[in-house]
């Protein structure tokens, strides 16, 4: 049965670059531009790289995304993982409540309202959900999102007993009327009682997001093949792991074949359960990037199909020649991309342009505000 380490990532310790601060005095003149100047900086103060970042064009572009769409409580996003801290800061407003004000359900308690005690559900719903904050540095990729927990995993589980609680989870959020799960798990071997869940989310329209997992592997080898992704059903994009330089990390499978894309995955900042927040790295942080873009076409598109969804994210990467025979796409999201594909236009303005600038530095928001 599946291997009993039902989740893709490692924590770390890291730091990031520090933030250029600018003055405004010569913005006082144009109250747009002083505006967006401040917005970009509060921006520039954020510690998930994958959101944004000047060191290299890695990330996600996250920042340019937002000003075509934000998101919307309409998207429900089910995260089968450990739990979350509904009750996180920055988390709470995208934490969705049913009637009875319950978050979720737990399937190793068998109760509602799954609590985390790992940490790892709490990380990946951040990287999904978080509002941007810019005294915590945190952020997730979809500002508006309804964000449910489905626990399946413990430490104490066996495999085969995690992998009963992983077909339950994906059952009960699909009848819950969820549009995207993301999952993080998994593992080696073809498990039929999986494949029948993951092909009634497919008839029900339900896009699931999972993981390329962390054996440094191909996984177009049968020996290496890697479950749920190696499903390859319409409804599943399998995601691998990049660092800050394009570069697939070190850990993250791949495979030309059996996995579609790559996104952030190293030292990704994020929310964790008590008020907390921290790095974690592996494929599950990717994956968890691909939900947030996911959910944001979803709210600009309510109409797309999984299918559609996978074929717009895969046609919208940044391609890099190392990724070419990595994966599918041979490139790393970019959700701004992914939303033009849509037919979204947008026209280039000058708060736009400082907005870039503060990236580069004071020089280049001088040159930008001289246009």
């Amino acid at each position: 049965m599946k291997k009993t380490t039902r989740k893709n990532s490692t924590p770390l310790i890291a730091t990031i670059a520090a933030i250029t601060v600018i003055s405004f005095g010569s913005l006082a003149g144009n109250s747009k531009l002083r505006q967006a100047a401040k917005e970009a900086l509060s921006n520039s103060s954020l510690k998930n790289w994958g959101i944004g970042n000047a060191r290299a064009a890695s990330h996600v572009d996250a920042l340019e995304a937002w000003k075509i769409e934000k998101g919307s409580k309409s998207v429900l996003v089910a995260v089968i993982d450990t739990g979350i801290d509904a009750n996180h800061p920055d988390l709470k407003t995208n934490v969705y409540r049913d009637q009875n004000n319950n978050y979720g359900f737990d399937f190793v308690k068998n109760a509602a309202n799954p609590v985390d005690e790992h940490g790892h559900g709490t990380h990946v719903a951040g990287i999904i959900g978080a509002v941007a904050n810019p005294k915590t540095g945190v952020s997730g990729v979809a500002q508006s999102v309804s964000i449910e927990a489905v626990k399946y995993y413990a430490d104490s589980n066996t495999g085969a007993v995690n992998l009963q609680n992983t077909v339950k989870a994906i059952e009960w959020a699909v009848n819950s009327g969820a549009k995207i799960i993301n999952y993080s798990g998994g593992g080696p071997e073809f498990a039929e009682e999986e494949y029948i869940a993951l092909k009634k989310a497919e008839s029900k329209g339900v896009l699931v997001v999972a993981a390329a997992g962390n054996e440094r592997s191909d996984t177009d080898q049968p020996e290496n093949y890697y479950y749920p992704s190696a499903y390859r059903l319409t409804n599943i994009i399998s995601v691998a792991a990049t660092d800050i330089n394009n570069k697939l990390i070190r850990s993250s499978n791949w495979g030309k074949t059996k996995v579609d894309v790559t996104a952030p995955g190293e030292n990704i900042f994020s929310t964790l359960p008590n008020g907390r927040y921290g790095f974690m790295t592996g494929t599950s942080q990717a994956t968890a990037f691909v939900s947030g873009i996911a959910a944001l076409l979803l709210a600009h598109n309510p109409s797309l199909t999984p299918a559609r969804i996978k074929e717009i994210i895969r046609a919208s990467v940044d391609a890099y020649p190392e990724l070419k025979e990595k994966v599918a796409a041979g490139g790393r999201v970019n959700a701004k991309k992914a939303l033009l594909a849509l037919g979204v236009k947008t026209a280039p303005t000058r708060e736009t342009d400082v907005i870039r600038s503060i990236a580069r530095g004071p020089s280049a928001m001088m040159e930008a505000l001289a246009q």
